[in-house]
């Protein structure tokens, strides 16, 4: 368990933690995130778009077209566009939630498989237990989201079947 400000930070804020610093962290929110409840918060008035910046910025495969408009439900060419606008649009509250929800998931994968690089790995590559598919192609629904969120559970607790 880590600690913060002198308290132990349960697995719930460290998976908050670690997603809100994926996009950014307090330098995109001008906030700190310590709660499901602040996510929900920010994620409902949009993320600023700097956050799209740091996520490409801090996980190398979605800088590729076909894996950041599944990631973040955005292509790269209009991410692209935005990124040069003086004043950058903020992130609707569904393209906030779909990059909320796949900094989670690389955190939840690092975490599990111990390093950002295996994470990433893990997510480009044809797993058996997913019936031979790349979890970043489920991250375009809720209900594959959820299947790969399972599968992780399950390399967790060692239960491949």
């Amino acid at each position: 368990m880590e600690m913060t400000d002198g308290a132990a930070m349960d697995n719930g804020e460290a998976a908050v933690l670690r997603a809100a610093n994926l996009l950014g962290g307090r330098t995109t929110f001008k906030r700190s995130l310590a709660t499901a409840l602040d996510a929900h918060e920010v994620i409902l008035s949009g993320f600023p778009g700097n956050a799209l910046v740091h996520l490409a910025s801090n996980v190398a495969f979605i800088r590729r077209p076909e894996s950041f408009e599944k990631a973040t439900g955005i292509s790269l060419r209009t991410f692209q566009r935005r990124k040069k606008e003086t004043v950058p649009k903020r992130l609707s509250q569904e393209q906030s939630g779909r990059a909320w929800k796949f900094a989670e998931i690389v955190g939840m994968a690092t975490d599990i498989l111990g390093s950002q690089e295996e994470a990433e790995r893990f997510l480009e590559s044809p797993a058996i237990g997913l019936d031979q598919r790349r979890p970043i192609d489920l991250l375009s629904t809720p209900a594959g989201v959820e299947l790969v969120e399972e599968h992780l559970e399950r390399i967790r607790y060692g239960v491949y079947a």
